[in-house]
């Protein structure tokens, strides 16, 4: 595998959502793991309501941590909790409606992290989107001096 992927097998990607991301959240933790890699399952656990820059916030801190190399952030729409990871330094969670976008997020953005919105993304177009986001290596070259000017 090249560097310019993300993460690689073995490696731990972090997952969180809000209580309208659970049940999603659970179909991407067994395609990550069908994927290799090792899952950090940062919740919440039930449907019960919460609030999403909570679980932003912990997705964050472990990939700042090191405990993580990558994420997967859900929330309804997918808004608030990109919005959430977004706010920390070295941080870049892409909102992605399909394979393109997650493609481009990767390639030309370096994304960090997957944005995803529960209530808009059906399991199997959220199967092959995170598919595509981990198979889709950062192409560098002229998108590295854009990515280096997000801090």
């Amino acid at each position: 595998m090249s560097e310019k992927l993300l993460a690689q097998a073995g490696e731990t990607v972090a997952i969180a959502s809000d209580h309208a991301g659970v049940e999603l959240k659970a179909a991407l933790k067994t395609d990550l793991a069908q994927l290799g890699f090792k899952v950090l399952d940062l919740g919440p656990a039930t449907t019960e309501s919460v609030d999403y820059p909570d679980f932003g916030r912990a997705l964050a801190k472990a990939i700042t941590d090191g405990k993580a190399k990558a994420g997967v952030a859900i929330c309804g729409s997918g808004i608030g909790i990109s919005i959430a990871v977004n706010r920390h330094a070295g941080l870049r969670a892409a909102l992605v409606g399909d394979e393109t976008t997650a493609k481009l997020a990767r390639e030309h953005n370096n994304a960090n992290v997957l944005a995803l919105g529960a209530r808009f993304t059906p399991p199997a177009k959220a199967h092959d989107i995170l598919k595509t986001f981990f198979a889709t290596e950062f192409e560098g070259g002229r998108h590295a001096r854009r990515v280096e000017k997000l801090g």
